[in-house]
């Protein structure tokens, strides 16, 4: 169980901050980037769960936010490779698996199935719910492509599982925010060259 008693605490004040193994960043690090949009994500699917209207979307919600905290506290503790963790981190780092991707693809496949083809590309907007589980898509794209950068860095570690997932994300925001559409049916659809005279 975590325990936050006091808020602020200073020690951000010279521009680090802290990983869960202890080791300080700085707050612009890469690493520290990734699981702050993660957190964005995160926060935006909060916002978007004010207009669901439905409880079994909002459910599949609330889960990916907990799945999305359990991301982050994964990205906040690097394997310990290069010997960055500390003495701080003697309990097994919380780490994103398959069954948590898997339950993902299977939330695709259950509301995928029940949309109208896709005729053309979509703009983000309909309703309410569908227009912030769009801008909670975008988000976490963004977050996908720092992950990614991330792991590309031969200093790093970064648990496969952590792409996959947000890939997968991105993947399931866009078909529930179809599903918002009226199944589809009310999605505004991209028209290239409308605006051509």
């Amino acid at each position: 169980m975590v325990i936050l008693n006091k808020i602020y605490t200073k020690t951000g004040d010279d521009g680090t901050t802290a990983l869960g193994s202890g080791a300080r960043r700085k707050k612009f690090d890469l690493r520290v980037s990734c699981y702050g949009a993660v957190d964005e994500t995160n926060a935006a699917i909060g916002v978007a769960r004010l207009y669901s209207e439905s409880d079994a979307i909002d459910t599949i919600l609330e889960l990916i936010q907990n799945d999305l905290f359990d991301l982050g506290a994964d990205l906040s503790v690097p394997d310990d490779n290069h010997g960055e963790n500390s003495d701080v981190t003697r309990i097994e780092p919380l780490r994103i698996d398959s069954s948590q991707v898997g339950a993902l693809e299977a939330y695709i496949d259950q509301y995928n199935g029940r949309l109208e083809p896709l005729r053309s590309f979509i703009l983000s907007g309909g309703n309410a719910l569908a227009a912030h589980l769009h801008l909670a898509r975008t988000i976490s794209r963004r977050a996908e492509r720092g992950i990614v950068e991330l792991s590309q860095n031969n200093d790093e570690t970064v648990n496969p599982m952590v792409i996959i997932y947000m890939n997968r994300l991105s993947d399931l925001l866009f078909v529930l925010a179809r599903h918002a559409n009226d199944l589809g049916r009310a999605d505004v659809l991209w028209i290239p060259g409308k605006n051509r005279y």
